[in-house]
């Protein structure tokens, strides 16, 4: 009755996306070390209300900023939920199986929101190629989180079933 295939895409999806939100969080991070680093030499050239925010990316276009800052906090939170996650889903019951459906689905919806800007950072172009690449990671992630969440959802209704079922046999 309890067949493990739900547990099991459950499983490896969670350690994909572990290592794509990692990688997304690395490629975040960098470009907002170098906007940091190169702000004050290009920005002191721009006008007062381009000055007032304290990160300008020089690489990229007017829309870098917003998607840098998203892509790093989704890379953080998702590389949180895929740990949390693989933790729910070894333990592999009902109440466990919900948090992570849950932290994913807010994950997933963080991870849409990053790749909307991504579309809209490639729709604008003049990106290096570190910036492509965030975009495309970003891209991917956003779908194979959402078949992390599909999974753990049909994990969900096994477990509750199995429970149902072995609660009836005692």
């Amino acid at each position: 009755m309890d067949s493990q295939g739900a547990k099991s895409a459950a499983t490896i999806l969670f350690i994909l996306n572990l290592v794509l939100y990692f990688i997304v969080t690395v490629i975040a991070a960098w470009a907002v070390n170098h906007g940091i680093k190169r702000s004050q030499e290009t920005a002191a050239a721009l006008s007062f209300p381009a000055r007032i925010f304290p990160i300008y990316f020089p690489m990229g276009n007017v829309a870098t900023g917003f998607f840098v800052i998203l892509s790093l906090l989704t890379g953080v939170v998702g590389c949180t939920t895929s740990l949390t996650g693989l933790h729910n889903v070894f333990q592999w019951n009902g109440p466990n199986l919900h948090t992570a459906a849950a932290s994913s689905l807010a994950t997933w919806a963080l991870t849409l929101l990053a790749m909307g800007l991504a579309c809209k950072e490639i729709e604008l172009g003049w990106t290096d190629s570190n910036l492509r690449t965030l975009e495309v990671m970003t891209i991917i992630v956003s779908g194979t989180q959402m078949f992390s969440y599909f999974a753990v959802h049909a994990g969900v209704e096994e477990a509750i079933a199995y429970e149902k079922y072995r609660a009836g046999r005692v």
